[in-house]
């Protein structure tokens, strides 16, 4: 039997899932099976699977749409690995991530741990903007595991794994806003080790216009007043960044109509965004695209935050489980 299983949730990403799978054939540790479970695509990864069976050890099922938490519970009840992985399906993995995986397990094995995630030389341009902007230390990069740690860090199904002793005790994910972020919490509570594997990590593609990239990040900053309703002592003042930064922003832009000094700290820091990210990636447009990135980051999650916040906790409505899986459904 494999010693990890990989479990992918898969909804209308054929060509993602080629990628993902081209990764996974050029590991160079290999003892490891492969799970896709499409979730009631109309666009199936049935030829992509196909193309690489003979390489990889791949198992292909097709479920009615339910959700993505749905989904990998569904190959967690048919994973017969020791140790499951959990990615997104535009992910790309790079052909050591096992061997690295698998090295530091041996010397401090942990029932849990997550991986941060990276821009590909071969992403576009809006892709390494949005992923500077989910990365850096200057937005919230430090929550999702990057070098400046904000809180107790907390892994991710991006890329993600833990032990079967975790999963026969905390049992799946759950289908809600922030699934991965409740999971750990979970894992957690239920006493186990979570460690951050800084050698394990992936290529993350991410959304591929500023767009859906609004409406995923709009969407997290709703789900962190769900996970604040479900556990209240996991809200912290970091998570209010966002918040600041959207009330911080339409005060200066009022007030700068007034007195025009006023809009300085935010232009000061869009600049720093800017520098920074120039730095990093050496290219003026991914720069000038990281601004772009970081305003929606921040703001659409700010935004969501501020909503969820008004209705969920000031109003009282609590959490809207059925509006959750309406959301998350066919994504």
């Amino acid at each position: 039997m494999p010693y990890f299983s990989i479990i992918i949730p898969v909804y209308n990403r054929p060509d993602e899932v080629n990628d993902l799978l081209e990764s996974l054939s050029k590991q160079t540790y290999k003892d490891f099976e492969v799970i896709i479970v499409e979730d009631g695509s109309t666009v199936c990864c049935a030829d992509a699977v196909k193309r690489y069976a003979s390489i990889v050890d791949i198992h292909y099922y097709y479920k009615e749409n339910e959700g993505r938490s749905i989904a990998r519970n569904y190959g967690l009840e048919r994973a017969v690995g020791s140790y499951f992985i959990f990615f997104d399906s535009d992910c790309v993995i790079p052909e050591g991530y096992f061997e690295a995986l698998n090295a530091v397990l041996n010397r401090h094995y942990t029932d849990c741990f997550g991986g941060p995630d990276a821009a590909h030389d071969s992403f576009s341009d809006v892709q390494k903007a949005i992923n500077y902007s989910m990365t850096s230390f200057l937005t919230t990069g430090g929550i999702r595991g990057g070098k400046v740690q904000l809180e107790k860090f907390t892994p991710r199904t991006f890329n993600m794994g833990f032990s079967r002793e975790v999963y026969a005790r905390v049992g799946g994910f759950r289908e809600m806003f922030s699934e991965d972020i409740d999971m750990s919490t979970r894992i957690r509570q239920a006493g186990f080790g979570i460690s951050l594997i800084r050698d394990a990590f992936v290529y993350h593609k991410r959304r591929i216009s500023m767009r859906l990239f609004f409406r995923q990040i709009y969407i997290f900053g709703m789900s962190r007043i769900s996970l604040y309703l479900l556990y209240p002592d996991t809200l912290k003042l970091v998570h209010w960044f966002p918040a600041c930064f959207v009330i911080g922003t339409l005060a200066m832009i009022i007030a700068s109509f007034f007195w025009w000094p006023a809009i300085l700290p935010l232009v000061i820091y869009l600049f720093a965004v800017f520098l920074v990210s120039w730095c990093v990636n050496k290219r003026l447009k991914i720069a000038a695209l990281s601004v772009v990135a970081s305003i929606i980051q921040l703001g659409g999650y700010g935004m969501g935050f501020l909503k969820a916040f008004f209705y969920k906790v000031l109003l009282g409505r609590g959490r809207d489980e059925a509006e959750e899986v309406r959301l998350r459904k066919g994504k």
